[in-house]
């Protein structure tokens, strides 16, 4: 892929000067002065990119690698050829991770759509809004009555900020996102369509239909989070929804009413979260899980994609299939089930059927 306008290389780094910064071990100090400006796959890496193998089934891409260094762990550096410049870490992925992040500081947040560095003409903030300095409203943002936000946080265009929310500090704001009935720590990440804080869904039937449950809550989404794009997050009931410390939610993601997801979890797209669930610290959810209203998960649990939640899930396990069970059962069950399914495709003597 050819280098595109959108994020421009760096201007180039020493692998020596990396190193440091990565934590990661340069095997070959002859190699300190190579200058690395990208990041790529090891599929297409060429000089000036950087990449990274976590196994050896990367060993036939690593014969026609270009990289000007690879990242690996010491148990797979042998794989790598000897022309190629080594860089050793316990864990790759994660360094290859933060050299991304310095090479292209610009995207780790949602993209500014103007230049602008103070507040936009075009914004509309309530008299009563309180801003710290450094803050950056974008063209046609609409901020509330008595909301807060923090120093070194910007608001994308088209975002609303409803009364009396509050934003913490280096918070960004993509377009078009709406936050009401919300209180947001520092450092949180929402991107473009995202929908914070609208009521959650809850009826009564009544001798004439469904009867509304009013909702009274907050959600309260706390330091370093990141939500993706059109992900919506209803508020409590009458308790908070609240988003712990350091998680991490992709694109297109459900949770409802007075759900509690716990510190540093990781849920991946189309995840949908009923009411009052309970998620633990350090939770692994893959994508398109449904989960059930009012059951807990425990720290640690991982959950493979698809799978359907139907009661509690017991701390740090493995779990998969709908209703979800612990994975090597579910993964038992299909084998045999794909085995029938083969046994029944055959005639007798062993020959196919058509």
């Amino acid at each position: 892929m050819e280098q595109n306008v959108f994020f421009l290389p760096h201007e180039g780094l020493r692998l020596a000067e990396l190193a440091e910064f990565l934590g990661a071990e340069l095997v070959n100090s002859d190699h300190a002065d190579v200058i690395v400006k990208s990041v790529a796959p090891i599929s297409r890496a060429r000089a000036g990119d950087i990449c990274y193998i976590l196994s050896r089934r990367s060993r036939d891409e690593l014969a026609t690698c270009e990289a000007s260094a690879v990242i690996c762990d010491k148990a797979l550096a042998d794989l790598v050829p000897q022309h190629l410049p080594v860089m050793l870490s316990s864990n790759p992925h994660a360094a290859f991770a933060m050299a991304g992040g310095l090479f292209y500081p610009a995207a780790l947040r949602p993209v500014a759509i103007s230049g602008e560095s103070e507040i936009a003409p075009s914004a509309v903030i309530d008299p009563s809004a309180k801003l710290e300095k450094g803050v950056i409203v974008e063209p046609m943002a609409v901020i509330g009555a008595h909301a807060e936000i923090g120093e070194g946080t910007r608001i994308g265009a088209q975002s609303i900020i409803g009364p009396n929310v509050k934003i913490g500090r280096d918070c960004s704001i993509a377009a078009g996102a709406s936050i009401l009935c919300a209180l947001l720590g520092n450092g949180v990440i929402i991107h473009n369509g995202a929908r914070i804080g609208q009521d959650g869904f809850g009826y009564a039937p009544g001798p004439r239909g469904m009867i509304k449950i009013v909702q009274i809550g907050r959600v309260i989404i706390q330091d370093n989070v990141e939500i993706g794009a059109n992900t919506t997050i209803d508020r409590g009931a009458m308790d908070d929804t609240v988003i712990g410390e350091g998680t991490k939610i992709d694109n297109q993601v459900q949770i409802g009413h007075n759900v509690q997801i716990g510190r540093h979890c990781a849920i991946v797209a189309q995840v949908g979260i009923a009411g009052s669930a309970k998620i633990g610290n350090g939770v692994q959810i893959g994508g398109q899980v449904g989960i059930k209203g009012h059951v807990t998960i425990g720290d640690g649990v991982q959950i493979a994609a698809q799978s359907g939640i139907m009661t509690d899930l017991a701390a740090g396990g493995q779990y998969g299939g709908t209703p979800a069970r612990p994975l090597n059962d579910y993964l038992r069950d299909v084998a045999q089930q794909m085995s029938k399914t083969k046994l029944r495709g055959k005639k007798p003597g062993g020959e196919q059927n058509d």
